[in-house]
């Protein structure tokens, strides 16, 4: 295996790890950090979803008690039943879109001007969803209703675009139906959960004839270094949410998205 690719799937898993779960898009970083390493095509595309895998066992992780116990009382307790429930309902939507259109997002949308200004998009919409009056009605994951959950499903729709935030829409949309924002950013984990492991089997299953044996090395980098530099982050993320509103990720968007445009419109 080449050292060189290798070192370019170790950066890209770092990548995924640490923007998997805020809100700045995980998806539009890999398009842009993976067309200036010139690590692109088909195998490519599909190592970029793979290694968010990686990230996602990183919440299985870190909420494997509240899982498993979740999972234990799913015949004895309404709350877990109800979680469940929830997250299958808000799953659904973006599952369904995301089926229709999804060769054509990969086809038209991958690329990074699209991703700049989707990243310069959706950090107007944090900014104006931050002075908005919140009043937090939800305080804890297993008080969200059958309509809520709906209501973030909807929402996760937007992150089909590459670029929104699966993360970021999913937590604004919590904000803005009445989530305490720690509720809003552990619902948004939980939610990932069944949305990335179905993503990602759904894209390995199209496309195993473009990966072979050799191929294990380069997923294996991308794999570990995303799960570990998740777990990292993940945890300052919730340090950092308990004091502060996203605005500084509103910010980072924004500056980020109007770098690229300038570079590509540069080179271009």
């Amino acid at each position: 295996m080449d050292l060189i690719l290798l070192l370019k799937g170790l950066f890209l898993g770092i990548v995924e790890g640490i923007t998997e779960f805020i809100p700045v898009s995980s998806t539009g970083h890999l398009i842009l950090a993976g067309n200036l390493l010139g690590f692109d095509g088909e195998k490519a595309k599909v190592f970029e979803v793979f290694i968010q895998l990686g990230a996602i066992l990183s919440v299985v992780w870190l909420y494997r008690e509240k899982i498993f116990g979740v999972m234990k009382g799913l015949s004895t307790r309404k709350d877990a039943r109800s979680l469940v429930v929830n997250l299958i309902i808000a799953f659904l939507p973006a599952a369904f879109i995301g089926l229709l259109t999804h060769k054509a997002i990969k086809i038209y949308l991958f690329n990074p001007v699209t991703v700049a200004a989707a990243l310069i998009a959706g950090g107007l919409a944090i900014l104006i969803i931050e002075r908005m009056d919140h009043r937090s009605h939800v305080k804890d994951v297993d008080n969200v209703t059958l309509k809520q959950a709906i209501g973030v499903g909807i929402a996760q729709c937007l992150a089909l675009f590459p670029g929104v935030s699966r993360s970021g829409a999913t937590i604004m949309g919590g904000l803005i139906i009445g989530f305490d924002r720690l509720v809003a950013v552990e619902f948004s984990f939980f939610l990932a959960i069944p949305t990335m492991f179905a993503a990602t089997g759904y894209d390995l299953l199209s496309n195993l004839h473009a990966l072979s044996l050799s191929d294990i090395p380069l997923f294996a980098v991308g794999f570990v270094t995303s799960f570990f530099s998740a777990l990292i982050v993940i945890k300052s993320f919730l340090r950092y949410v308990s004091r502060h509103n996203f605005s500084g990720f509103a910010y980072y968007r924004i500056g980020f998205g109007l770098l690229v445009l300038a570079f590509y419109w540069h080179r271009g």
